[in-house]
């Protein structure tokens, strides 16, 4: 009788049998492993969560201190029941990472979300040698390919410069991409204050505390500052606060996005975007197919996502690939 697969889809979430947890559940679990504070990876609920530290505390921030009975930091190899496990970098967001199983002789390395781009906001991707690779494939399409995120910020600043009249809002997921925005306009040179919707302002000020350094924030209200005072300046805010009355506080605002999608023009118009911004926080089609071909693992296992292009490729290069079909993950948190 052949011996039982490391890992099991369940409607759930992935499940390993030899340690009694699952990685990312989609319900509440008695053991948790999460990759990373995203929503859809994180959520409230599980008896026990083990995670980076980092991530244990944005848990707290968006969740509340209570949001799992127990809580357990990673720190080097664990076992936890018959696997060994370890988390590593993923480039992803603050606190991300991938979880690597070691089980019945098999390696297996759950990537979560990853990036191979470098981030200022995070720890790079650390590639981790394994017999089986659990990938993404939210922009698993060969037309996706991201640019150079630094390009996609001079059109914002060059935007600001030529309309010193108007307000530029900048849709950025909360959590992870607001961060990184900011990063990459201090270092594009950008000295001044950048003003944060309050639902940013607590996992600004986290990120501060580890270390990260986004200058000059302040939040964006109009208690002390007028209408027009807004003029030329840069605020973020989540882009669901672009379809309410808040957006309305400024000066016949630009209004920009940055998510991986804004390469998709459809998406930008849809949600009347004036200036997309294509800067993701997930592999590209090149750094994916390139993430695999490095690791060569003995199979590829694909979630989340385009899978069935990732699988094709995969089998073009005569390489074993299985799609997984785990629901509730987003394309790209927005």
């Amino acid at each position: 009788m052949s011996a039982p697969a490391p890992l099991i889809p369940r409607p759930e979430g992935l499940y390993c049998p030899s340690g009694d947890f699952y990685i990312d559940p989609q319900r509440p679990v008695p053991r948790a492993l999460i990759t990373h504070a995203h929503g859809d990876h994180a959520r409230a609920g599980h008896g026990a969560v083990m995670a980076t530290r980092q991530t244990l505390d944005l848990m707290a921030i968006r969740y509340g201190e209570d949001f799992t009975a127990s809580r357990q930091p990673a720190q080097g190899e664990t076992q936890i029941g018959d696997a060994r496990v370890s988390f590593h970098p993923a480039g992803h967001i603050l606190g991300s990472a991938q979880i690597a199983v070691h089980t019945q002789g098999v390696r297996v390395t759950v990537s979560g979300d990853y990036a191979r781009v470098a981030n200022p906001s995070c720890a790079p991707f650390e590639p981790v040698p394994c017999d089986i690779f659990v990938t993404e494939a939210t922009f698993g399409l060969p037309v996706f390919r991201h640019p150079d995120p630094a390009t996609e910020i001079d059109k914002l600043l060059d935007s600001v410069a030529r309309f010193p009249e108007r307000a530029h809002l900048v849709g950025a997921y909360a959590l992870g991409k607001a961060q990184r925005v900011i990063m990459l306009l201090r270092e594009r040179g950008w000295t001044g204050p950048i003003y944060l919707h309050g639902a940013m302002l607590a996992l600004c000020e986290y990120h501060i505390q580890q270390g990260v350094a986004l200058g000059d924030l302040r939040p964006a209200t109009t208690d002390q500052m007028r209408k027009a005072d807004f003029a030329g300046q840069i605020i973020l805010a989540p882009p669901s606060a672009f379809e309410a009355t808040w957006a309305q506080r400024f000066p016949d605002p630009v209004i920009c996005f940055a998510s991986g999608w804004m390469a998709v023009r459809a998406r930008a118009r849809q949600r009347g975007v004036e200036l997309p911004l294509v800067i993701s926080d997930h592999v590209d089609w090149p750094d994916l197919t390139r993430t695999i071909t490095e690791l060569d693992p003995a199979q590829t296992w694909v979630t989340h996502g385009r899978e069935d292009a990732v699988i094709r490729w995969c089998e073009l290069q005569g390489r074993v690939a299985i799609p997984l079909h785990l629901a509730g993950f987003e394309d790209e948190a927005e």
